[in-house]
């Protein structure tokens, strides 16, 4: 294997994990936002 193709491969699999995780981000977008936590008991209030 050669420095070349280390590095083809290398831009390949960072360009599919770009994607699955822009796919995500988008997915997760679409999905309504969670209620908020209720205060934690040890929060000092």
């Amino acid at each position: 294997m050669t420095d070349a193709d280390k590095k083809a491969r290398l831009a390949a699999a960072l360009r599919e994990n770009l994607r699955k995780r822009k796919a995500q981000a988008r997915q997760a977008a679409d999905l309504p936002a969670p209620p908020p936590a209720p205060p934690s008991p040890d929060s000092g209030n």
